[in-house]
Parts: C-alpha cells; sequence; structure tokens
C-alpha cells in the first residue's frame, strides 16, 4: 500500500504511548479483571517462555493477587485460553475464540511446511516414509484417545517408534542426531490434532501434557482468506497504528496477504514518525478524545512480552542506546521496566528470589516510586518460584547474578 496520503491525520510518538498504555492494559485505570480480558486486549500472549504468560498477565490485572490460579483456570479448566503455535512459528496463548482464525491464517501453512521438512529429513538417513509417520501418528492419537492426556516420554513408552532417532544436518555443520518424538508431537500440535494441557512441576514448566483438542475443527471450515482479515482486525484494534513493516514481521505472512488483510478491514492511512500507518476506519480520534488522559504508570513487563514485541520499529517507545543491553542476539527482549509508556530500564531475579532492577533513564523521583511499588507487588506473587528467562540479555543476566 503506497505512500501517506495527502491530509492524513498524523499520530505521534506520544499518542502512540498513550494509547498503549490504555489497550494493553497497563494504564492504572485499564487493568484488567481476569486472564481473558488480558489476552483478549493483547491478542496474543508470548509462550515460548511459559513463565511470561503468568507475569505479563500479572502486571495488567487489576487486583493484588497473583495471576497463577486465575492464567491456569483459564488454560486448564475453562479452556477460554489456548497454547498453539502462531505468528513466525512460535508458541503463543490466545483467547481460545480467536484460535481458528489463527489456525487458517498462520499455522495451517507452516504446518505444511513443517510436514514436508520433517519427510525430507527422515528420507536422508533411514527407512522412515510418509506411510511410517502416518501409523506412528496414528498409534499416538488412538494412544491420547485411551489416555486423555500424556507427556511426550509417557507416549514414546506406549509407542516405541516415536524413541527411533535420525540424523538431521547430515554433512553439514548442524548434523547432530535429533529426537523422532519432538518433531512428530511438534507437527501434530501446528496442524491442531494434539494441543499442550497442564505441564508437570510449576507454573515455569515447559513439560507439556499431550491431548487430543475439546473441540477439533474441520480445517475445510476456515477461509484463510477472511482468517487473515480477523486477526487483522483484532491486532490493529490492540496495537495500531502500525506500519505494513510492523504487520509483516508479526504476523510472519506475506506482503501480500498483509496488504490483502489491511484492504479488507478498510484500514486507513495515517502520518507516523518512521512513515505510513495504518489503522482502523473507526479508531482515528485521539486517545484524550474517548476518554481521560492515563496517568502515568510503572510495569515491570517479563522477557518476550506481547508489548515489547508487538512492533519490528520500537524506537518510539525505546532508546536506541538501551537496546544492546535489553536483547540478545537473535533479537529477543529480555525483562524491561516501563514508565509511562517507555522502556527505561531492565529487571531480574536473584537467586535469593529478590527483584532487582535497574533504570537506564533518569525519570525522577516519583516515578522511581511507582516502578518500585511494581517490583513489590512483583515479589509479592512471584513467592518462592524462581524465574529465569529462556532467552538470558545481557543486563538480565547482570542483574540477576
Amino acid at each position: 500500500m503506497g505512500e501517506t496520503r495527502v491530509g492524513a491525520r498524523t499520530i505521534d510518538a506520544a499518542e502512540r504511548r498513550a494509547r498503549l498504555g490504555v489497550r494493553h492494559r497497563l494504564a492504572g485505570g485499564s487493568r484488567a479483571g481476569s486472564a481473558e480480558e488480558v489476552a483478549e486486549s493483547l491478542v496474543a500472549l508470548h509462550g515460548t517462555d511459559p513463565a511470561s504468560v503468568f507475569l505479563a498477565v500479572g502486571a495488567r490485572l487489576a487486583r493484588e493477587a497473583g495471576p497463577v490460579a486465575e492464567v491456569e483456570r483459564a488454560l486448564y479448566e475453562d479452556r477460554s485460553l489456548i497454547r498453539m503455535h502462531g505468528m513466525r512459528h512460535t508458541v503463543f496463548v490466545f483467547p481460545a475464540a480467536l484460535g481458528p482464525a489463527v489456525q487458517a491464517s498462520t499455522t495451517d501453512p507452516a504446518a505444511v511446511r513443517e510436514r514436508t521438512m520433517l519427510l525430507r529429513h527422515l528420507a536422508v538417513d533411514s527407512d522412515f516414509d510418509a506411510a511410517w509417520l502416518a501409523e506412528t501418528e496414528r498409534l499416538v492419537l488412538a494412544e491420547l484417545a485411551v489416555r486423555g492426556e500424556a507427556t511426550g516420554t509417557e507416549l514414546g513408552r506406549a509407542v516405541p517408534a516415536l524413541r527411533s532417532t535420525y540424523v538431521y544436518g547430515k554433512g553439514t555443520r548442524q548434523e547432530g542426531v535429533q529426537s523422532v518424538a519432538s518433531r512428530v508431537l511438534r507437527v501434530l500440535g501446528m496442524e491442531g490434532r494434539i494441543v499442550r494441557g497442564r505441564p508437570q512441576g510449576t507454573w515455569t514448566s515447559s513439560r507439556f501434557r499431550w491431548a487430543r483438542p475439546a473441540d477439533p475443527r474441520p480445517q475445510q471450515d476456515h477461509d484463510p482468506v477472511a482468517a487473515r482479515a480477523e486477526l487483522m482486525q483484532r491486532w490493529l484494534r490492540a496495537c495500531g497504528p502500525a506500519t505494513e513493516a510492523d504487520l509483516k514481521w508479526w504476523t510472519g505472512w506475506k506482503v501480500t496477504d498483509v496488504r490483502g488483510a489491511l484492504a479488507a478491514v478498510g484500514a486507513l492511512p495515517v502520518a507516523l514518525d518512521e512513515g505510513t500507518g495504518f489503522v482502523l476506519p473507526d479508531d482515528l480520534d485521539p486517545v484524550a478524545e474517548r476518554a481521560a488522559e492515563p496517568e502515568p504508570w510503572a510495569a515491570l513487563l517479563p522477557a518476550l512480552d506481547p508489548t515489547a514485541m508487538g512492533w519490528q520499529a520500537r524506537d518510539w517507545y525505546l532508546d536506541p542506546e538501551h537496546r544492546p543491553a535489553l536483547y540478545d542476539r537473535s533479537g529477543n527482549i529480555g525483562p524491561t521496566v516501563w514508565w509511562d509508556g517507555r522502556i527505561v530500564g531492565g529487571w531480574a531475579q536473584r537467586p535469593d528470589g529478590e527483584i532487582v532492577h535497574r533504570l537506564l533513564t533518569d525519570v525522577g523521583a516519583a516515578a522511581g516510586r511507582a516502578i518500585g511499588a511494581e517490583a513489590e507487588r512483583l515479589a509479592g506473587w512471584v513467592g518462592d518460584v524462581r524465574v529465569t528467562p529462556r532467552f538470558r540479555t545481557p543486563l538480565e543476566r547482570e542483574l540477576g547474578a
């Protein structure tokens, strides 16, 4: 989609930060009452690191009580939230009602590529073919139908084929022996034929049990074009304005699919500091005209938080000089401290459980006290659990030592 239209409204960085505070449930009066409200407001909670889901919800709940029981209720009892592969081949937690749109718009194409790649890798150095894989999958699904749920290890004991290994990347620097089980379960999960259930251990564990989906949906019922429009509508409502590059990065779609979805929802161009952005047609009014201007707010957000990872271009809420301290080499952001729509520092948990933070920007005494109060609130509900991000960043490593 082309250049910014003459006369298009300008949305500056300050207004974008005000939108972020209200819509992402971080400004004081915007805090949520449930895990479902948080997920609905953010569209998706980054789930690669299981602890991040709980920490992201906890930072946005209005009540002082911790989010652990609340998130576990939504994920494992009510099933109103679901954990599945989504954008950029990454695991997220979504509102259950959005699952079919994510599956059709984003996960299904990735699942096709994943299955093709698995069969190609198996064929290089084994006798495993499509028929072998289909029979192995049939046995896994039959076992889960009897058991209800099982870990990968338990399934391996019941289905010996899952204990097989193969050589990955033969003849390359990446060559190594890989388990069949992890790849087969990944493909079945991406296709929506099995789902992740309650993990073994605490809420920080990634050793998930697997189960059959409670409500399997025929794939032919979901139109990818309509699904992309639905996901675009939800995301722009939560995160607009955004540039085409932001949208392509977040969704992982082809640029033609991004442009098609923007057209389908009637997105309008606006002028941003970094170029042309897009908003929904009923979303041009400033935040202050819709409700009272939000009061300054403080937050301690976890590694990979959906707010910190929501856009590819981040200069409007992150000083570029602070990037080296807050990101790992792959571009994963660590735990961050926020003040009124900007990232102003980072935090970590030490081995003795203490929550510590460091400000990279002078925000003043009042802001410092508000940030300290958020650190105390976080420490209060985390309690004896130790949280170490899966992707360690320089400042987090330093603070957590």
